[in-house]
């Protein structure tokens, strides 16, 4: 079934779609937005579907009411999670992983506007966008060690290393500790820290959306897979993507406008 996402209507969190931008709305703001097993199931399956379809070109993932996620649920998942045997809790830890592995591989970069709390699995989905707009005095946390966890949750880590360096990582991972916006900004994790962060994804999203977006998921999928192979194979696969993109009308269209003194208008063909 192909997915539409002008008519996708998902049960478990809001959905708005417009000039070739998907918001994703994380709501429960009572709650400050903690996730499910539902939203998890359904979060995960979306951004497999995203693969399917070439009308969404950037995804706006946030959180309504102030906060962005306050991790999973207490109660409807903490609290089920401590009755489980083994075979439940590998396919509840595997499922979670799916939501990273799906977010990874769609070719859309997804841009997280971060408010207010963004602790545990919340910070973990942060983590796994590709670009993090925070609000001034945003707490984010890798809790997992304060709740009796370890810090090897959801690809963190794997991940946070790679975005904010070995030590750093270790340290939220081993304490659990909030990390400031600050700390955030100066360490590479959020990109920009802005007052009306809302605004600011609106904006970088509606850029990025009027770009070459069969150029956007080549370079996703680049900087994905270019951690695990020599510089030599990545100067090979780099030079097989970019010729795959100088066949790209895109490419044509921003030459022939840039000749003539004009913007390019890209159509992501």
């Amino acid at each position: 079934m192909t997915f539409d996402p002008a008519t996708f209507q998902p049960e478990h969190f809001l959905w708005e779609f417009a000039n070739g931008v998907a918001t994703v709305t994380l709501n429960r703001p009572e709650r400050k937005n903690p996730l499910t097993f539902d939203s998890y199931d359904e979060l995960r399956d979306t951004f497999w579907q995203l693969k399917q379809t070439r009308m969404v070109k950037v995804v706006v993932l946030r959180g309504a009411g102030g906060n962005f996620c306050s991790g999973g649920d207490v109660h409807e998942i903490i609290g089920p999670l401590t009755k489980m045997d083994e075979a439940s809790l590998r396919r509840f830890t595997r499922m979670t992983g799916d939501l990273v592995r799906a977010m990874r591989s769609c070719p859309q970069p997804i841009i997280a506007a971060v408010e207010g709390v963004c602790a545990g699995a919340g910070a973990i989905l942060a983590m796994a966008s590709d670009l993090r707009l925070a609000q001034p005095g945003v707490k984010t946390a890798f809790l997992f060690t304060r709740v009796g966890l370890s810090g090897a949750d959801m690809g963190a880590c794997a991940i946070l290393p790679r975005i904010i360096g070995q030590g750093r990582a270790a340290e939220l991972l081993y304490t659990g500790r909030d990390m400031t916006a600050e700390e955030g900004l100066d360490w590479g994790f959020y990109n920009r820290v802005v007052e009306d962060v809302q605004a600011e994804a609106k904006t970088l999203a509606a850029g990025l959306a009027t770009g070459p977006s069969i150029a956007h998921a080549i370079t996703k999928r680049q900087l994905e897979c270019e951690w695990n192979v020599s510089l030599d194979e990545a100067l090979e696969m780099e030079a097989r993507a970019q010729a795959h993109c100088m066949q790209t009308k895109d490419f044509l269209r921003a030459y022939e406008a840039f000749s003539n003194k004009q913007k390019p208008v890209f159509q992501g063909n």
